[in-house]
């Protein structure tokens, strides 16, 4: 596939009606044009994009909009009912805010007023009545957050399809689809693979990860597989343990300046040889290993459950990386030297870590099991304190934007603007029924967040 040339791109998503999208053809099967409304805006060719999880390569989760304090924030628009649940983030790209959903379905939703540019349905997802486990219910589709080649008018999305094969999907901005491949782990079964964190586009390489179903059934691992995006054979890594070791936090890979990937995995099955469950994992652009890290009491970990990767690896700065896992320990690792197992810089109480996190100027921002928590990291000291902790209900992963760190609260369906400096709130809205880990996206002084199978846009005022 050669990626669209970004002139022809842009002009179709801000001129064209969109109307005249092509069918396009998939590995499941013909897909049907995109449902199409009117021309998105000429101006939204202004709006900041926020193309992949977290805003950028390096999941800080941190927005570039309008700078001073938090002063007030309102609902601006709320979309029509979306065809599924959303446990992927919205991303945006374009003047699109595109959210995708479990029914095989993204959409393309003007940023600034809310109207609805186009809708396609990729493909029927896999029933989760067929699959050996699993809580993603009634079906499985598209679960991992897309990415978008902002540059070539593209996007890129991993859809479960049926009866149980993962198929990467390239569309336009327009909702053309422009390749379709499938991107499965080699050797092991779909059925027991889940594509659950997000996808990274980095080096011209989509890269997409892989870990198991709740429930860990099967003979799965975690996976990376990489895609060129301009066609060709893929690449993949596995993590070399006899089971498990899931590569499945929702933030996918974490890139840092050279290009290398940051992993973290989740439990492995052995509780006396080494497996690489519950480490860290430093990978070069073609996916070779380079450095990893693992706790001292790994087995511990892995007999329990308490995956390390349930949060992706934080690059600090300094030459320091933070992780934290369902086990409630913090870790400050050498970025140049990981010290596989027990060689931390240091180590300390954090808490019982999820989703993603956010950070920016030393301060850590973790969602944790029924809080959270704000972590002051000195990196000249290669230390960490707690600054403040606040009791929440299943937030998802935060991020900061207009002054305020925003999380939902996926227990009660809530978008909350928090103060950054002690995490009281100062702006709710209930929105219905959330999908675990859910994040929000941001762009300029607007907020979104998929809330009861609707999206919703939050405008913020900022003083100063």
């Amino acid at each position: 596939m050669t990626p669209a040339r970004p002139a022809a791109i842009l002009a179709a998503v801000l001129v064209c009606a969109c109307a005249c999208a092509s069918t396009g053809t998939s590995t499941a099967g013909s897909v049907p044009p995109a449902t199409a409304a009117s021309s998105p805006l000429a101006s939204l060719g202004a709006v900041p994009n926020w193309p992949t999880y977290h805003g950028d390569l390096a999941r800080t989760g941190v927005a570039a909009g309008p700078a001073g304090a938090f002063q007030s924030a309102a609902r601006d628009w709320v979309s029509g009912g979306l065809d599924g649940d959303v446990y992927a983030s919205p991303i945006v790209a374009a003047g699109l805010v595109l959210v995708a959903t479990e029914n095989d379905t993204v959409y393309a939703f003007d940023a600034v007023r809310g109207d609805l540019r186009w809708s396609r349905h990729l493909a029927t997802p896999v029933d989760a009545s067929t699959l050996p486990c699993g809580d993603i219910r009634p079906v499985s589709g598209i679960t991992g957050t897309p990415v978008a080649d902002v540059a070539h008018g593209l996007v890129y999305v991993v859809a479960f399809v049926r009866p149980a094969q993962h198929v990467l999907y390239t569309l336009d901005l327009a909702g053309n689809v422009k390749d379709s491949r499938p991107v499965d782990p080699p050797g092991d079964s779909a059925q027991v693979e889940q594509e659950r964190g997000a996808l990274t586009l980095s080096g011209g390489t989509v890269y997409v990860p892989y870990g198991g179903l709740a429930g860990d059934c099967g003979q799965y691992h975690g996976w990376v597989v990489g895609a060129p995006a301009a066609g060709g054979a893929t690449i993949a890594y596995q993590v070399p343990c006899h089971r498990e070791c899931g590569l499945w936090a929702p933030g996918g890979p974490t890139v840092d300046s050279g290009g290398d990937l940051w992993v973290a995995s989740g439990n492995g099955d052995s509780s006396s040889t080494f497996d690489y469950g519950n480490a860290v994992l430093r990978l070069s652009p073609d996916l070779k290993l380079r450095d990893w890290f693992a706790p001292s009491d790994w087995a511990s970990l892995n007999s329990s459950d308490a995956d390390l990767g349930s949060i992706s690896p934080v690059l600090l700065g300094n030459g320091l990386v933070w992780i934290s896992g369902k086990g409630g320990t913090g870790y400050l690792l050498r970025q140049d030297q990981l010290g596989h197992i027990g060689g931390q810089a240091a180590t300390g109480g954090a808490c019982s870590s999820y989703a993603g996190t956010a950070y920016a100027a030393q301060t850590l921002y973790l969602a944790c099991s029924g809080e959270v928590r704000a972590v002051r990291v000195d990196l000249a000291g290669r230390a960490f304190t707690t600054r403040w902790r606040q009791s929440y209900s299943g937030p998802g992963a935060p991020i900061l934007a207009g002054g305020a760190l925003w999380v939902v609260e996926t227990s009660s369906g809530r978008l909350l603007a928090l103060d950054p400096a002690d995490g009281h709130q100062r702006f709710t809205y209930t929105g219905g029924s959330t999908a675990h880990f859910a994040t929000p996206a941001v762009s300029g002084d607007h907020v979104y967040a998929a809330l009861g199978r609707q999206l919703v846009a939050v405008r913020v005022q900022v003083s100063g």
